[in-house]
């Protein structure tokens, strides 16, 4: 990559970044370089004083960012490619190009696609708290029609704790999410299972149980 070139190519690594990332240095890269061209900005190199003198760096037009740069527009898309070496001697190489500008355009004016299937999950510090939140949330989204099962199921998700007492509603349409949250609201608490009919599949519960403490030591 470094031959015949009029301008060098730049060498960065995401190991400056977050270390030894295993399994994960692959897709690390790829997410780093994919950033990179979209906000037009080759990111530093971290901890470099000075390149390495076992490396002839007079043989080709290969430089390492030791500076942050902006990635210049030069009539063509830009590419990177990204190297992941595993410990056995694999060597994984990709190479990434630019999305069109149009594509990048319609994306960014899109909202994106609805899911087919939307989960809303509950949580509360016992069974009749939980019960009486899907109680609570059914009357809420009946008197608000307006409202997007997407939204409601992002709000749910990521704006309130996670408790010991747990319950997930799912279905395609906000119909199909109100009736489930009618079997979970009218479910018996002593009973411990879901109320029967044809929705109860669309109702999952449970209580959060303890795990084990793991400490891993890699590289």
């Amino acid at each position: 990559y470094g031959q015949d070139r009029d301008e060098p190519l730049l060498l960065g690594s995401i190991k400056s970044n977050i270390g030894h990332t295993q399994a994960a240095a692959g897709v690390a890269g790829v997410i780093k370089m994919v950033l990179a061209m979209q906000r037009g900005q080759l990111p530093k190199t971290l901890h470099v004083d000075e390149p390495t003198p076992q490396v002839d760096w007079t043989t080709g037009a290969v430089e390492v960012l030791s500076e942050a740069q902006a990635w210049p527009e030069v009539g063509r898309p830009r590419r990177a490619g990204v190297s992941s070496f595993g410990i056995s001697g694999t060597n994984a190489h990709v190479i990434l190009e630019q999305a069109p500008e149009h594509e990048l355009e319609s994306h960014a004016a899109s909202s994106g696609p609805v899911p087919k299937v939307v989960p809303w999950v509950l949580s509360a510090r016992s069974e009749p708290a939980l019960l009486a939140q899907a109680a609570r949330l059914r009357a809420f989204v009946q008197d608000r029609p307006d409202l997007s099962p997407v939204d409601v199921g992002w709000s749910l998700a990521t704006t309130r704790a996670g408790l010991v007492h747990r319950a997930a509603v799912v279905a395609d349409d906000r119909a199909g999410l109100v009736d489930a949250l009618d079997v979970l609201a009218g479910e018996d608490s002593a009973g411990g299972g879901s109320a029967g009919g044809g929705s109860a599949a669309t109702v999952a519960r449970g209580v959060v149980a303890e795990g084990k403490l793991a400490f891993a030591f890699p590289g």
